[in-house]
């Protein structure tokens, strides 16, 4: 068990983020666009490396698509329920110094869902105090996902690919200019929300385009309300599996924001966590697993 210095990185596609972490306090962290698909397959060596550089020459802790099929190594994912303990033991030890964190897997009623980094700010969460061990957590995003913790464990999870198709729409298609301005809470976005709560999705989506030939809404408002459409298509189908449900959103406040006003149109409470104290606190405890 390690008790001195280690760096932590979440490796995302896109971006990265690392810390030097010193008995449970950050003391050094840099931020950069250096995702995996940054990086050449003759490239990791020389990535980490740089990262002790800067950082110190200490052990290395990695989490996130690292570990995938387009990082550096594949770590296999472990099936939930599972904990610190069962991601410590299943870690991909790259060298004496460098591992990786595995992803979590679920396969329930025939479907199946994976994740890779969410599962350290799901279980830092819960190991921080900052939610219940029991509980219905949300972490926003590209992939939005939805997990339920049980005993300080994720026991299940389900993936919604809200952000993307937000993204989506945005970047192509019939809607895509009247998408471009920015979402804020507000009407247009609670009007959204109460749409997509209670109709097919594909014909709410093309209601934005109607709305501007006919002059039923003002277009400023089309990136707000499309935006509500999803998140609120989203939150409605999961509080229909647990009604009145308290739910802990893992976010920044802007978005946590526009998933908790949902989350109560929806029925449901809703409890916005800090996400990187929830992810620092779940790589520390990781960390103390290092040899």
């Amino acid at each position: 068990m390690t008790s001195g210095p280690f760096i932590a990185v979440d490796w995302g596609t896109t971006n990265r983020r690392a810390w030097r972490i010193e008995d449970g306090v950050v003391t050094a962290q840099e931020r950069d666009g250096q995702g995996v698909t940054a990086v050449p397959a003759e490239g990791w060596d020389a990535e980490v490396a740089g990262l002790r550089a800067r950082l110190g020459d200490h052990p290395m802790l990695l989490a996130g698509m690292v570990g995938s099929t387009i990082g550096w190594r594949e770590a296999a994912y472990v099936p939930a329920p599972a904990g610190l303990e069962e991601l410590a033991a299943h870690w991909l030890a790259v060298d004496a110094r460098t591992v990786i964190v595995p992803g979590l897997s679920t396969v329930a009623g025939g479907r199946g869902d994976v994740m890779r980094g969410e599962e350290v700010q799901l279980l830092g969460a819960v190991a921080a105090g900052l939610t219940p061990g029991d509980a219905l957590l949300c972490q926003p995003g590209t992939h939005c996902k939805w997990a339920t913790m049980r005993d300080g464990r994720v026991d299940g999870f389900v993936t919604a690919m809200t952000g993307e198709l937000f993204a989506l729409l945005r970047g192509g298609g019939i809607l895509a200019a009247q998408l471009m301005g920015e979402v804020v809470a507000g009407a247009a976005f609670e009007a959204g929300v109460a749409e997509g709560r209670g109709r097919d999705l594909p014909a709410a989506l093309f209601g934005i385009r109607t709305a501007k030939l006919l002059g039923l809404r003002d277009d400023r408002d089309a990136p707000s309300y499309a935006s509500g459409l999803l998140i609120g298509a989203d939150v409605a189908a999961r509080l229909a599996e647990t009604p009145g449900a308290t739910v802990h959103v893992l976010a920044d406040p802007v978005l946590g924001g526009l998933y908790a006003t949902a989350i109560r149109m929806c029925g449901g409470t809703a409890v916005v966590v800090d996400s990187h104290a929830a992810f620092i606190a779940g790589i520390t405890r990781l960390g103390s697993f290092l040899p």
